[in-house]
């Protein structure tokens, strides 16, 4: 799992290796299982964690007390509750890992560390907050600008492992639509 977590921040900075090797003593590995939670709504967001394997989502009730699916990390990508993580503020999300996995956690106080020392570290936190924000800001346009079937086809073209890895409830919660709209939505795929 570090190989792959070598592999992922190499191929967004440069580093040293003496450099990689002290980024890397400050992730600790996490076996999780199905539907463990990381972080619940009222808690205070304290790792950021990269998915080796596995799935994990990030997840908010809405108004009706309904799970909304914000944001699904597979394997070699991270994924923190940001807005609790950087503000150190209650969180109004949960983290879950909805499939067993393996996970590796950097603490709040190491991630910062490292931005003090480590100077490719800043860079890459940059790239990390960009690629949260280009994410965030599509899946909303998407919600506002595209109907039910047009979210379900750009999954499909996009990120079809989700569908094909996750069940109905989850790929629904994610497309903000009701298991009934995806089921007809699947039954028209030619």
């Amino acid at each position: 799992m570090y190989e792959q977590l070598s592999t992922y921040i190499l191929s967004k900075v440069n580093v040293t290796d003496a450099q990689l090797s002290i980024v890397l003593s400050h992730f600790k590995p996490l076996k999780t299982v199905r539907n463990q939670l990381l972080l619940a709504e009222g808690e205070v967001a304290k790792n950021i964690f990269f998915v080796g394997s596995g799935c994990v989502r990030v997840y908010f009730l809405d108004e009706n007390g309904q799970e909304a699916t914000r944001y699904l990390a597979f394997e070699n990508n991270f994924v923190s509750g940001l807005m609790s993580f950087i503000g150190q503020q209650p969180s109004h999300e949960f983290i879950q890992a909805v499939l067993p996995g393996q996970l590796l956690a950097i603490s709040r106080n190491d991630f910062y560390y490292l931005l003090d020392t480590i100077p490719g570290w800043e860079k890459f936190y940059r790239h990390y907050l960009e690629n949260a924000y280009v994410v965030n800001t599509g899946r909303l346009m998407s919600f506002i600008t595209q109907s039910a079937g047009e979210r379900y086809q750009q999954l499909l073209h996009k990120s079809p492992h989700i569908v094909q890895r996750l069940p109905n409830k989850l790929v629904a919660s994610y497309l903000n639509i009701s298991q009934e709209t995806l089921s007809r939505l699947k039954s028209k795929r030619p």
